[in-house]
């Protein structure tokens, strides 16, 4: 029996050429499935789209005051209470639930009925389905995305558009 010194396997070499192009592959595929401001922006603006068209929606099956507000990176839903007269976070529906916005987008009414809000109005979606157009600005450092509602109670999104450097 001849030893020719040549044994079956991988050379080191070999091993490690396998190493760094599955550790590029991760590289890229962690960076493409990181979502960018942009795509955050859209959505969220969707999100809170749909929370709104839900919540326009249950003050009119439901007959009763609702309202929103956006202040940094909390948006909010209440509920107005009759016998006080005082707004009262909504707290019984998943979808209207106070919810937290992901970093590093803000929130923040724009317009309500043709005036600038104050930056803690809560903006009223009336049981009659009568309500003021308005606008929530959704922003991250490079992007803007509006979220509108139409006396019809119809939401749209404009958006995102790149804010100035």
């Amino acid at each position: 029996m001849t030893y020719s010194g040549r044994t079956s396997g991988f050379t080191l070499v070999e091993i490690l050429v396998v190493i760094v192009i599955l550790g590029i592959a991760a590289g890229v595929a962690i960076v493409s499935a990181t979502p960018d401001e942009r795509d955050l922006s859209v959505r969220e603006a969707r999100r809170f789209a749909g929370a709104l068209e839900y919540a326009a929606q249950r003050a009119q099956f439901r007959n009763e005051l609702l309202g929103v507000s956006a202040t940094g990176r909390a948006i909010r839903y209440w509920r107005r209470d009759l016998t006080n007269e005082r707004w009262q976070l909504v707290d019984d529906d998943d979808i209207l639930r106070a919810r937290a916005l992901p970093d590093p987008v803000d929130a923040m009414a724009v317009a309500f009925a043709g005036q600038a809000p104050a930056s803690d109005a809560v903006i009223p979606l009336r049981a009659s389905g009568r309500n003021e157009p308005f606008a929530f600005a959704l922003t991250t450092p490079a992007w803007r995305t509006l979220i509108l509602l139409d006396p019809l109670n119809r939401v749209s999104i404009t958006g995102p558009s790149a804010l100035a450097p």
